[in-house]
């Protein structure tokens, strides 16, 4: 892939930048069926356009039918970075009664990240948006922390397709690689893939010992568990109305906890304000849409 979008050349610093797939999802749901874009690149960028975008960066990739996906969200503001590739990556989620457990199928599938594609980007804070084993490398992700700091959500590290289906799989260069990631997320079923490990806290220090520096662990309506410098921090999940749609809000907290982050938050506040973020997400359909404001007053600010 080499990059389309000439505006890439400028070499400004961003704050925070998300490097992942725009997706094109199909979500089930026991009530409904729904057609939309989806994917990492698309609920973080969609998140941060209700915060504040300043500073913000997209890079992602889609196939040329697909990407008025990403016109949207610079229409949102966003500044986008768009590299083009053979298939957009596409799936499809399939929710029952649990929303918290979910079905997939992938159908196409995108280019990988090269570094070619990725010479350019400068950002204090660099999310690995991964959806699929594929998508970055062992190569990238050094390359990449030798220029910012790494976050990544393990998600898509654990994710092998055969068939169409999506089986979840031990990360086989995991060990290695995060050595170079300083924030990691995963949700309970993940972690328990990624260190054998039941108990958050026993597995979030397991991760700590592989080299990651800030250990978040989402935990559904038990809140979710941030482990860094030797000190535990306990979020708790913030009461929701309804459970309309979950697909998407392990993007969102990520949205949330590096966005304040960025802006000098602690753990616990920006844990919290993550949490909260997640809580108005699940009550509709999509991407999160609610403001800053909001997000304060169900953390009680």
């Amino acid at each position: 892939m080499q990059p389309e979008n000439k505006r890439i050349e400028k070499k400004m610093n961003h704050k925070l930048c998300c490097i992942g797939y725009i997706t094109r999802d199909k979500i089930v749901t026991p009530g409904n069926t729904v057609y939309m874009p989806g994917g990492t690149a698309f609920y973080f960028a969609k998140a941060i356009k209700q915060l504040n975008p300043e500073g913000f960066l997209l890079v992602t990739a889609l196939a040329d039918e697909d990407r008025e996906a990403a016109e949207d969200i610079r229409r949102d503001g966003i500044e986008v970075n768009l590299l083009p590739t053979t298939h957009s990556h596409s799936f499809e989620n399939i929710y029952g009664d649990n929303p918290n457990e979910r079905r997939q199928r992938v159908t196409a599938q995108a280019d990988p990240f090269r570094i070619a594609d990725l010479e350019k980007i400068q950002a204090d804070i660099i999310h690995l948006g991964t959806l699929l084993a594929d998508d970055f490398s062992l190569e990238v992700i050094k390359y990449l922390a030798g220029r910012s700091t790494l976050a990544a959500d393990v998600q898509g590290f654990l994710r092998k397709v055969e068939d169409e289906k999506v089986f979840p799989v031990d990360w086989a260069e995991k060990k290695e690689a995060l050595k170079y990631i300083h924030t990691l997320k995963a949700n309970e079923s993940e972690m328990e893939v990624l260190t054998g490990c039941a108990e958050p806290h026993e597995a979030a220090l397991l991760i700590a010992d592989w080299g990651v520096k800030t250990v978040l662990l989402t935990l559904g309506d038990k809140g979710s568990l941030i482990y860094t410098g030797g000190q535990f921090y306990d979020i708790p999940a913030y009461p929701t109305l309804q459970v309309v749609d979950a697909t998407g809000c392990g993007d969102t907290y990520m949205a949330g906890y590096l966005y304040k982050r960025s802006r000098g938050a602690s753990y616990q506040e920006a844990g919290c304000f993550a949490a909260a973020m997640c809580t108005l997400k699940l009550q509709a359909h999509g991407p999160f849409n609610g403001t800053e404001a909001m997000v304060n007053q169900i953390i009680g600010k």
